[in-house]
């Protein structure tokens, strides 16, 4: 049994989303002392829900899948750094044994992603043409957690910059196969002209979002379309700009300028009240257990540091269909030594991570 003391963090609100404590029997959260509580554990601090990371890839590394060691890793790098529930935007790897392992992170699956043939990273995705589109978001949409992802955008070799990989028709007709099966769909956009079909097609999240303008920041806002800004991987930007200079200078070019305004562009969709959620792209290129820093990224985008937090906790949690610190709720939290509601640097170094209950770290 765990007592938990201090302030619990249960919801944005700096009045009424704080308690003074609350308990942990059996896995679960409860706000009621226990009758005749014995052997009871106590920690103090300030108390998050276990945070949230939107966008990261478990079971994958920059060369494609990986063994379930190196899978064990990063799960446990995420869980160090708090990062308790993983939307898993993409990956070849089967991680179903992931959810039979108490000490590791809640993960939903969003199956592996979907890209035009010859237009995304190397043994990452399906690669199939726009006429099989449907078929391949249905088996997808059965084999992950609710969500699928496609590849919205990536470059093209003929005009040498990023551009749109599929057909309007094949899209709206993909993304209504998924929501009769009850999936949501989410996709890599980096590009501009990508992202109005896509949301007038009824896709529900769009991955990076660098593209996005004033003309369809609206769009977005209208339709409820949520981002994940991901900027911790948009600083890399520029370092890939410059490997891929030489052979697609008009791409490099329009890395460069979309990386130029990225905080702006994250401030503008906050602002117009496009739903924004923590995402780091993690498993890739980059290493886990960054959600902290995208969290400091928002703030540094302009966003509230209570709106960055709700988007890597309350906010988060609830849109993808997760309790954070409720009564009966499972107990997945962090603790730290200081307010992160007053400085959000203050998520880095968490005092405790209770997984399930438990002290983890």
């Amino acid at each position: 049994m765990l007592h938990i003391k201090g302030r619990i963090l249960v919801g944005p609100d700096p009045l009424d989303g704080v308690r003074d404590e609350l308990w942990v029997v059996g896995g679960r959260i409860t706000f009621d002392r226990p009758a005749g509580a014995r052997d009871v554990t106590t920690v103090e601090g300030w108390v998050l829900p276990g945070l949230v990371d939107a966008h990261c890839h478990v079971g994958l590394d920059a060369h494609g899948a990986v063994d379930e060691a190196t899978t064990e890793k990063q799960a446990l790098t995420e869980r160090h750094a708090g990062a308790l529930l993983l939307r898993d935007a993409g990956s070849p790897s089967d991680t179903r044994w992931i959810d039979e392992r108490e000490d590791l992170p809640r993960v939903i699956r969003a199956g592996r992603h979907i890209a035009r043939t010859r237009r995304y990273i190397r043994n990452y995705a399906h690669e199939i043409e726009p006429e099989d589109l449907v078929a391949y978001v249905a088996r997808e949409a059965r084999r992950g957690d609710g969500w699928v992802k496609l590849v919205g955008d990536w470059i093209d070799r003929e005009t040498g910059d990023l551009g749109a990989c599929w057909p309007r028709g094949a899209v709206e007709a993909a993304i209504a196969e998924a929501h009769r099966l009850g999936a949501r769909v989410t996709a890599h956009c980096f590009a501009e002209e990508t992202l109005a079909p896509l949301v007038e097609a009824g896709i529900d999240c769009i991955e990076h979002a660098t593209g996005l303008t004033e003309e369809t920041i609206p769009l977005f806002a209208e339709r409820g379309v949520a981002i994940v800004p991901t900027l911790v991987n948009i600083a890399t930007f520029p370092r890939l700009a410059d490997g891929g200079e030489g052979k697609f200078p008009r791409w490099a070019d329009h890395m460069r300028r979309l990386h130029a305004r990225r905080y702006a562009t994250v401030g503008a969709a906050y602002d117009a009240g496009i739903p924004v959620y923590v995402g780091t792209d993690a498993g890739g290129s980059l290493p886990h257990g960054l959600v902290g820093q995208e969290v400091e990224e928002l703030v540094k985008a302009g966003i509230p540091a209570a709106a960055a937090l709700s988007a890597a906790t309350w906010g988060a949690r609830a849109w993808l269909g997760r309790p954070g610190l409720e009564e009966g709720a499972p107990a997945d939290l962090v603790v730290y030594d200081a307010d992160p509601r007053a400085d959000v640097r203050v998520l880095g170094a968490p005092s405790r991570v209770v997984l399930r209950g438990r002290v983890v770290a």
